[in-house]
Protein backbone atom coordinates (compact mmCIF):
# COMPACT_ATOMS: atom_id res chain seq x y z
CA UNK A 1 0.00 0.00 0.00
CA UNK A 2 1.23 3.47 -0.83
CA UNK A 3 -0.61 6.51 0.41
CA UNK A 4 -0.43 9.92 -1.26
CA UNK A 5 -1.81 12.56 1.14
CA UNK A 6 -2.53 16.06 -0.14
CA UNK A 7 -2.06 19.04 2.18
CA UNK A 8 -5.79 19.73 2.50
CA UNK A 9 -8.02 18.91 5.43
CA UNK A 10 -11.68 18.11 5.57
CA UNK A 11 -13.37 20.44 8.04
CA UNK A 12 -15.75 17.64 9.02
CA UNK A 13 -13.50 14.64 9.47
CA UNK A 14 -9.98 15.97 9.81
CA UNK A 15 -8.90 13.48 7.13
CA UNK A 16 -6.87 14.51 4.07
CA UNK A 17 -9.03 14.99 1.00
CA UNK A 18 -8.37 13.70 -2.53
CA UNK A 19 -5.82 11.18 -1.33
CA UNK A 20 -4.80 8.05 -3.22
CA UNK A 21 -4.07 4.53 -2.03
CA UNK A 22 -2.31 2.21 -4.46
CA UNK A 23 -2.53 -1.58 -4.14
CA UNK A 24 -0.56 -3.96 -6.38
CA UNK A 25 -3.40 -6.50 -6.17
CA UNK A 26 -7.10 -5.79 -6.07
CA UNK A 27 -7.85 -7.47 -2.77
CA UNK A 28 -4.53 -6.85 -1.02
CA UNK A 29 -6.17 -4.50 1.49
CA UNK A 30 -8.43 -7.34 2.64
CA UNK A 31 -5.43 -9.47 3.47
CA UNK A 32 -3.58 -6.66 5.21
CA UNK A 33 -6.71 -6.01 7.26
CA UNK A 34 -6.90 -9.64 8.36
CA UNK A 35 -3.63 -11.50 8.15
CA UNK A 36 -0.89 -8.89 7.73
CA UNK A 37 0.87 -9.59 11.01
CA UNK A 38 1.08 -13.37 11.09
CA UNK A 39 4.45 -14.01 9.49
CA UNK A 40 7.35 -12.02 10.87
CA UNK A 41 10.46 -14.01 11.56
CA UNK A 42 12.70 -16.54 9.85
CA UNK A 43 12.31 -19.56 12.09
CA UNK A 44 11.37 -22.77 10.26
CA UNK A 45 9.24 -25.38 11.95
CA UNK A 46 7.31 -28.21 10.28
CA UNK A 47 4.27 -30.26 11.08
CA UNK A 48 1.97 -32.64 9.19
CA UNK A 49 -1.51 -31.20 9.70
CA UNK A 50 -4.82 -32.68 8.60
CA UNK A 51 -6.32 -30.91 5.59
CA UNK A 52 -9.66 -30.40 7.29
CA UNK A 53 -8.19 -28.71 10.33
CA UNK A 54 -5.82 -26.49 8.35
CA UNK A 55 -8.57 -25.37 5.99
CA UNK A 56 -10.72 -24.48 8.99
CA UNK A 57 -7.85 -22.49 10.49
CA UNK A 58 -7.25 -20.52 7.28
CA UNK A 59 -10.93 -19.81 6.77
CA UNK A 60 -11.38 -18.67 10.37
CA UNK A 61 -8.54 -16.17 10.28
CA UNK A 62 -9.21 -14.96 6.74
CA UNK A 63 -12.87 -14.19 7.16
CA UNK A 64 -13.22 -13.56 10.85
CA UNK A 65 -10.29 -11.35 11.86
CA UNK A 66 -9.79 -7.64 11.13
CA UNK A 67 -6.72 -6.01 12.62
CA UNK A 68 -8.17 -2.50 12.36
CA UNK A 69 -11.34 -3.52 14.19
CA UNK A 70 -9.32 -5.46 16.74
CA UNK A 71 -7.34 -2.33 17.61
CA UNK A 72 -10.44 -0.17 18.03
CA UNK A 73 -10.78 1.18 14.49
CA UNK A 74 -13.42 0.80 11.81
CA UNK A 75 -13.59 -1.98 9.24
CA UNK A 76 -11.79 -0.56 6.23
CA UNK A 77 -13.81 -1.80 3.28
CA UNK A 78 -13.61 -0.22 -0.22
CA UNK A 79 -16.75 1.72 0.66
CA UNK A 80 -15.06 3.08 3.77
CA UNK A 81 -12.18 4.51 1.71
CA UNK A 82 -14.62 6.06 -0.76
CA UNK A 83 -16.64 7.73 2.00
CA UNK A 84 -13.44 9.17 3.53
CA UNK A 85 -12.44 10.62 0.16
CA UNK A 86 -9.51 8.33 -0.61
CA UNK A 87 -9.10 7.10 -4.19
CA UNK A 88 -8.10 3.45 -4.53
CA UNK A 89 -5.84 2.51 -7.46
CA UNK A 90 -5.54 -1.25 -7.99
CA UNK A 91 -3.11 -3.48 -9.88
CA UNK A 92 -0.89 -0.61 -10.99
CA UNK A 93 2.12 -0.54 -8.65
CA UNK A 94 4.55 2.35 -8.40
CA UNK A 95 7.78 1.63 -10.28
CA UNK A 96 9.61 5.00 -10.12
CA UNK A 97 9.86 7.74 -7.49
CA UNK A 98 11.30 11.15 -8.34
CA UNK A 99 11.84 12.91 -5.02
CA UNK A 100 13.04 16.17 -6.62
CA UNK A 101 9.89 16.55 -8.72
CA UNK A 102 7.74 14.94 -5.99
CA UNK A 103 6.27 12.53 -8.49
CA UNK A 104 5.52 8.81 -8.78
CA UNK A 105 5.23 6.75 -11.94
CA UNK A 106 3.14 3.57 -11.97
CA UNK A 107 3.59 0.45 -14.05
CA UNK A 108 1.03 1.70 -16.59
CA UNK A 109 2.86 5.02 -16.96
CA UNK A 110 0.46 7.04 -14.85
CA UNK A 111 2.12 10.10 -13.24
CA UNK A 112 1.12 11.00 -9.68
CA UNK A 113 2.25 14.22 -8.01
CA UNK A 114 2.40 14.44 -4.22
CA UNK A 115 2.85 17.06 -1.53
CA UNK A 116 3.58 14.56 1.22
CA UNK A 117 4.11 10.86 0.66
CA UNK A 118 3.53 8.07 3.19
CA UNK A 119 5.03 4.68 2.31
CA UNK A 120 3.19 1.79 3.97
CA UNK A 121 4.16 -1.07 1.69
CA UNK A 122 4.40 -3.62 4.51
CA UNK A 123 6.14 -6.92 3.85
CA UNK A 124 6.35 -9.69 1.29
CA UNK A 125 6.51 -13.38 2.12
CA UNK A 126 9.95 -14.86 2.67
CA UNK A 127 10.49 -17.71 0.22
CA UNK A 128 12.75 -20.71 -0.09
CA UNK A 129 15.38 -20.18 -2.81
CA UNK A 130 14.52 -21.66 -6.19
CA UNK A 131 17.69 -23.79 -6.13
CA UNK A 132 16.39 -25.80 -3.15
CA UNK A 133 12.90 -26.24 -4.58
CA UNK A 134 11.17 -23.10 -3.34
CA UNK A 135 9.20 -22.62 -6.57
CA UNK A 136 8.15 -26.22 -7.25
CA UNK A 137 4.49 -26.89 -8.12
CA UNK A 138 2.71 -27.86 -4.91
CA UNK A 139 4.68 -25.38 -2.78
CA UNK A 140 2.54 -22.57 -1.35
CA UNK A 141 3.34 -19.37 0.57
CA UNK A 142 0.97 -17.46 2.84
CA UNK A 143 0.63 -13.74 2.26
CA UNK A 144 -2.45 -12.61 0.33
CA UNK A 145 -5.96 -13.73 -0.61
CA UNK A 146 -4.83 -15.43 -3.83
CA UNK A 147 -2.33 -17.50 -1.81
CA UNK A 148 -5.04 -18.69 0.55
CA UNK A 149 -7.43 -19.51 -2.31
CA UNK A 150 -4.70 -21.60 -3.94
CA UNK A 151 -3.93 -23.41 -0.67
CA UNK A 152 -7.56 -24.29 0.02
CA UNK A 153 -7.97 -25.59 -3.53
CA UNK A 154 -4.85 -27.76 -3.16
CA UNK A 155 -5.93 -29.17 0.20
CA UNK A 156 -9.01 -30.72 -1.39
CA UNK A 157 -6.71 -33.02 -3.40
CA UNK A 158 -3.72 -33.28 -1.06
CA UNK A 159 -2.72 -36.64 0.42
CA UNK A 160 0.41 -35.71 2.38
CA UNK A 161 0.72 -32.17 3.69
CA UNK A 162 3.79 -30.63 5.33
CA UNK A 163 3.61 -27.17 6.89
CA UNK A 164 6.81 -25.18 7.44
CA UNK A 165 6.17 -22.42 9.96
CA UNK A 166 7.83 -19.58 11.77
CA UNK A 167 7.39 -19.59 15.54
CA UNK A 168 4.51 -17.08 15.85
CA UNK A 169 2.31 -18.95 13.39
CA UNK A 170 3.24 -22.14 15.22
CA UNK A 171 1.76 -20.58 18.36
CA UNK A 172 -1.46 -19.74 16.50
CA UNK A 173 -1.84 -23.35 15.39
CA UNK A 174 -1.18 -24.54 18.93
CA UNK A 175 -3.78 -22.06 20.15
CA UNK A 176 -6.32 -23.50 17.75
CA UNK A 177 -5.64 -27.13 18.75
CA UNK A 178 -4.68 -27.87 15.12
CA UNK A 179 -1.37 -29.69 15.52
CA UNK A 180 -1.98 -31.92 18.49
CA UNK A 181 -0.96 -35.56 17.85
CA UNK A 182 1.47 -34.35 15.16
CA UNK A 183 5.22 -33.96 15.02
CA UNK A 184 6.90 -30.55 15.00
CA UNK A 185 10.39 -30.29 13.55
CA UNK A 186 12.48 -27.20 14.21
CA UNK A 187 16.18 -26.29 13.93
CA UNK A 188 16.91 -25.14 17.48
CA UNK A 189 17.54 -27.39 20.46
CA UNK A 190 15.14 -25.36 22.57
CA UNK A 191 11.45 -24.61 22.08
CA UNK A 192 10.76 -20.96 21.18
CA UNK A 193 14.35 -19.95 21.85
CA UNK A 194 13.74 -16.31 20.89
CA UNK A 195 11.11 -15.96 23.60
CA UNK A 196 11.97 -18.12 26.58
CA UNK A 197 14.95 -18.82 28.81
CA UNK A 198 15.91 -22.56 28.82
CA UNK A 199 14.12 -23.47 32.04
CA UNK A 200 10.86 -21.84 30.97
CA UNK A 201 11.15 -23.34 27.51
CA UNK A 202 11.47 -26.79 29.09
CA UNK A 203 8.30 -26.23 31.14
CA UNK A 204 6.29 -25.30 28.05
CA UNK A 205 7.73 -28.18 26.05
CA UNK A 206 6.58 -30.62 28.72
CA UNK A 207 3.14 -29.00 28.70
CA UNK A 208 2.89 -29.34 24.91
CA UNK A 209 3.95 -33.00 25.13
CA UNK A 210 1.19 -33.62 27.66
CA UNK A 211 -1.22 -32.25 25.06
CA UNK A 212 0.02 -34.67 22.39
CA UNK A 213 2.55 -32.48 20.57
CA UNK A 214 5.70 -34.34 19.51
CA UNK A 215 9.03 -32.58 18.96
CA UNK A 216 12.03 -33.30 16.81
CA UNK A 217 14.60 -30.64 17.71
CA UNK A 218 17.86 -29.55 16.17
CA UNK A 219 16.87 -30.59 12.64
CA UNK A 220 17.07 -28.22 9.68
CA UNK A 221 15.58 -28.35 6.19
CA UNK A 222 18.09 -29.01 3.41
CA UNK A 223 15.85 -28.82 0.34
CA UNK A 224 12.52 -29.74 -1.23
CA UNK A 225 12.58 -32.68 -3.64
CA UNK A 226 10.55 -33.16 -6.83
CA UNK A 227 9.06 -36.27 -8.46
CA UNK A 228 9.43 -37.31 -12.08
CA UNK A 229 6.71 -34.85 -13.10
CA UNK A 230 8.55 -31.94 -11.47
CA UNK A 231 6.05 -31.57 -8.63
CA UNK A 232 7.12 -31.41 -4.99
CA UNK A 233 7.36 -34.87 -3.45
CA UNK A 234 9.30 -34.58 -0.20
CA UNK A 235 11.13 -32.43 2.32
CA UNK A 236 14.75 -33.46 2.79
CA UNK A 237 16.12 -32.72 6.27
CA UNK A 238 19.65 -31.86 7.30
CA UNK A 239 20.19 -35.30 8.82
CA UNK A 240 19.51 -36.93 5.45
CA UNK A 241 16.00 -38.20 6.24
CA UNK A 242 12.96 -37.21 4.18
CA UNK A 243 9.29 -36.44 4.82
CA UNK A 244 6.96 -37.30 1.92
CA UNK A 245 4.63 -34.51 0.82
CA UNK A 246 2.55 -33.63 -2.21
CA UNK A 247 1.60 -30.23 -0.78
CA UNK A 248 3.86 -27.94 1.24
CA UNK A 249 2.66 -24.75 2.89
CA UNK A 250 5.40 -22.32 3.92
CA UNK A 251 5.08 -19.45 6.38
CA UNK A 252 8.64 -18.63 7.44
CA UNK A 253 8.34 -14.91 7.90
CA UNK A 254 8.34 -11.76 5.84
CA UNK A 255 10.73 -9.14 4.57
CA UNK A 256 10.07 -5.42 4.16
CA UNK A 257 8.76 -4.41 0.73
CA UNK A 258 11.06 -1.47 0.00
CA UNK A 259 11.16 -1.43 -3.82
CA UNK A 260 11.15 1.07 -5.58
CA UNK A 261 11.74 3.34 -2.57
CA UNK A 262 15.37 2.44 -1.81
CA UNK A 263 16.35 6.00 -2.74
CA UNK A 264 14.78 7.39 0.46
CA UNK A 265 17.26 5.48 2.64
CA UNK A 266 17.37 1.93 4.00
CA UNK A 267 18.51 0.45 7.30
CA UNK A 268 20.93 -2.39 6.62
CA UNK A 269 20.78 -3.77 10.18
CA UNK A 270 17.09 -4.41 10.79
CA UNK A 271 15.90 -3.92 7.22
CA UNK A 272 13.24 -1.54 5.97
CA UNK A 273 13.19 2.20 5.36
CA UNK A 274 15.03 4.33 7.94
CA UNK A 275 12.86 6.97 9.62
CA UNK A 276 13.07 9.26 12.64
CA UNK A 277 10.73 9.43 15.64
CA UNK A 278 8.10 11.19 13.51
CA UNK A 279 8.44 8.58 10.73
CA UNK A 280 10.14 11.10 8.43
CA UNK A 281 12.65 9.56 6.00
CA UNK A 282 15.89 11.21 4.86
CA UNK A 283 13.87 12.94 2.10
CA UNK A 284 11.74 15.93 3.23
CA UNK A 285 8.04 15.25 2.81
CA UNK A 286 8.46 11.46 2.52
CA UNK A 287 7.40 9.23 5.43
CA UNK A 288 7.25 5.48 6.08
CA UNK A 289 5.07 3.63 8.62
CA UNK A 290 4.15 0.12 9.69
CA UNK A 291 6.09 -3.04 8.90
CA UNK A 292 8.44 -1.34 6.43
CA UNK A 293 9.65 1.41 8.82
CA UNK A 294 12.92 1.10 10.78
CA UNK A 295 12.39 3.58 13.61
CA UNK A 296 14.28 4.65 16.76
CA UNK A 297 13.22 2.66 19.79
CA UNK A 298 13.27 5.59 22.18
CA UNK A 299 13.21 3.70 25.47
CA UNK A 300 16.26 1.55 24.57
CA UNK A 301 18.16 3.97 22.31
CA UNK A 302 18.40 1.66 19.29
CA UNK A 303 16.65 1.14 15.96
CA UNK A 304 13.90 -1.45 15.54
CA UNK A 305 11.47 -2.70 12.92
CA UNK A 306 8.33 -4.38 14.24
CA UNK A 307 5.12 -5.67 12.72
CA UNK A 308 2.54 -5.10 15.42
CA UNK A 309 2.22 -1.34 15.37
CA UNK A 310 0.89 -0.45 11.91
CA UNK A 311 -2.22 1.52 13.04
CA UNK A 312 -0.41 3.24 15.90
CA UNK A 313 2.61 4.26 13.81
CA UNK A 314 0.33 5.58 11.06
CA UNK A 315 -1.66 7.63 13.55
CA UNK A 316 1.51 9.14 15.01
CA UNK A 317 2.88 9.96 11.57
CA UNK A 318 -0.33 11.59 10.31
CA UNK A 319 -0.74 13.59 13.50
CA UNK A 320 2.81 14.93 13.13
CA UNK A 321 2.21 15.67 9.44
CA UNK A 322 -1.04 17.55 9.95
CA UNK A 323 -0.32 19.35 13.20
CA UNK A 324 2.49 20.90 15.22
CA UNK A 325 3.20 17.64 17.08
CA UNK A 326 6.91 17.14 17.61
CA UNK A 327 7.20 14.46 20.33
CA UNK A 328 9.00 11.31 19.27
CA UNK A 329 7.29 7.94 18.84
CA UNK A 330 7.61 5.82 21.98
CA UNK A 331 7.11 2.09 21.41
CA UNK A 332 7.42 -0.59 24.10
CA UNK A 333 8.27 -4.12 22.84
CA UNK A 334 5.75 -6.76 23.87
CA UNK A 335 4.42 -10.17 22.95
CA UNK A 336 1.63 -12.43 24.17
CA UNK A 337 0.04 -15.77 23.37
CA UNK A 338 -2.93 -17.86 24.43
CA UNK A 339 -2.75 -21.59 23.74
CA UNK A 340 -4.65 -24.77 24.60
CA UNK A 341 -7.90 -22.83 25.01
CA UNK A 342 -9.93 -25.48 23.25
CA UNK A 343 -12.97 -27.06 24.89
CA UNK A 344 -11.96 -29.64 27.45
CA UNK A 345 -8.38 -28.44 27.83
CA UNK A 346 -7.13 -29.22 31.35
CA UNK A 347 -4.66 -26.31 31.29
CA UNK A 348 -5.33 -23.09 29.42
CA UNK A 349 -2.22 -20.99 28.86
CA UNK A 350 -2.08 -17.20 28.63
CA UNK A 351 1.17 -15.31 28.94
CA UNK A 352 2.42 -11.80 28.21
CA UNK A 353 5.76 -10.08 28.36
CA UNK A 354 6.95 -6.51 27.96
CA UNK A 355 10.39 -4.99 27.62
CA UNK A 356 13.85 -5.76 26.25
CA UNK A 357 15.51 -9.17 26.20
CA UNK A 358 18.71 -8.25 28.09
CA UNK A 359 20.28 -9.04 31.45
CA UNK A 360 20.15 -11.85 34.00
CA UNK A 361 16.88 -13.67 34.62
CA UNK A 362 15.01 -14.55 37.80
CA UNK A 363 12.24 -17.14 37.47
CA UNK A 364 9.50 -17.10 40.13
CA UNK A 365 6.64 -19.56 40.65
CA UNK A 366 5.92 -23.26 40.18
CA UNK A 367 3.98 -23.15 36.87
CA UNK A 368 0.85 -24.41 38.61
CA UNK A 369 -0.38 -22.29 36.93
CA UNK A 370 1.47 -19.04 37.65
CA UNK A 371 5.03 -18.26 36.75
CA UNK A 372 6.92 -15.02 36.19
CA UNK A 373 10.35 -14.19 34.79
CA UNK A 374 12.22 -10.93 35.40
CA UNK A 375 15.13 -9.73 33.24
CA UNK A 376 17.48 -7.54 35.29
CA UNK A 377 20.41 -5.56 33.85
CA UNK A 378 22.71 -3.50 36.12
CA UNK A 379 20.13 -3.77 38.89
CA UNK A 380 17.27 -2.42 36.74
CA UNK A 381 14.24 -4.32 35.50
CA UNK A 382 14.33 -4.52 31.70
CA UNK A 383 11.70 -7.12 30.88
CA UNK A 384 8.97 -9.08 32.63
CA UNK A 385 6.94 -12.15 31.63
CA UNK A 386 3.85 -13.40 33.43
CA UNK A 387 1.86 -16.60 32.88
CA UNK A 388 -1.74 -17.02 34.15
CA UNK A 389 -1.90 -13.66 35.89
CA UNK A 390 -4.95 -11.63 36.82
CA UNK A 391 -6.11 -8.67 34.70
CA UNK A 392 -4.66 -6.30 37.30
CA UNK A 393 -1.30 -8.09 37.24
CA UNK A 394 -1.13 -8.10 33.44
CA UNK A 395 -1.92 -4.37 33.39
CA UNK A 396 1.05 -3.78 35.67
CA UNK A 397 3.59 -5.31 33.25
CA UNK A 398 3.96 -2.43 30.73
CA UNK A 399 4.19 0.03 33.62
CA UNK A 400 7.09 -1.93 35.12
CA UNK A 401 8.86 -2.34 31.76
CA UNK A 402 8.65 1.39 31.05
CA UNK A 403 9.65 2.60 34.51
CA UNK A 404 12.56 0.12 34.82
CA UNK A 405 12.63 0.08 38.65
CA UNK A 406 15.75 -0.84 40.59
CA UNK A 407 15.26 -4.44 41.72
CA UNK A 408 16.87 -6.46 44.51
CA UNK A 409 17.45 -9.81 42.80
CA UNK A 410 17.92 -11.67 46.09
CA UNK A 411 14.60 -10.34 47.41
CA UNK A 412 12.78 -11.50 44.27
CA UNK A 413 14.18 -15.02 44.55
CA UNK A 414 12.61 -15.49 48.00
CA UNK A 415 9.12 -14.40 46.95
CA UNK A 416 5.99 -15.78 45.28
CA UNK A 417 4.77 -14.43 41.92
CA UNK A 418 2.34 -12.08 43.62
CA UNK A 419 4.97 -10.87 46.09
CA UNK A 420 7.54 -10.39 43.31
CA UNK A 421 5.19 -8.15 41.34
CA UNK A 422 4.48 -6.09 44.46
CA UNK A 423 8.23 -5.77 45.12
CA UNK A 424 8.78 -4.51 41.59
CA UNK A 425 5.84 -2.12 41.85
CA UNK A 426 7.18 -0.62 45.10
CA UNK A 427 10.81 -0.37 43.92
CA UNK A 428 12.51 2.99 43.17
CA UNK A 429 11.93 4.12 39.60
CA UNK A 430 14.64 4.90 37.07
CA UNK A 431 14.54 8.35 35.55
CA UNK A 432 13.76 8.05 31.83
CA UNK A 433 15.06 10.15 28.96
CA UNK A 434 12.89 13.00 27.86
Amino acid sequence: MLLDMQQRLSSNTGWPMASSVLYPKRHMHQMRDRLCRLLVSTRQETSSITCKNLQLFIATFLFGFHTCVGSGGERQTPEWYKEIGIEMIYEDPVTIIDTEKQALTTNSGKLLKYGSLIIATGCTASRFPEKIGGNLPGVHYIRDVADVDSIISSLDKAQKVVVILEWRLLLLLLAGNLILQHEIIFPENQLLQRLFIPSLSQRYEELYKENGVKFLKGVSIKNLEADSDGRVAAVKLGDGSTIEADTIIIGIGAKPAVSPFEVVGLNTTVGGIQVDGLFQTSIPGVFAVGDVAAFPLKIYDRVARVVDHAPRSAQHCVKALLSAQTHMYDYLPYFYSRVFEYEGSPRKVWWQFFGDNVGETVEIGNFDPKIATFWIDSGKLKRVLLESGSAEEFNLLPELARSQPSIDKAQLQKSSVEEALEIAKASPLVEQKA
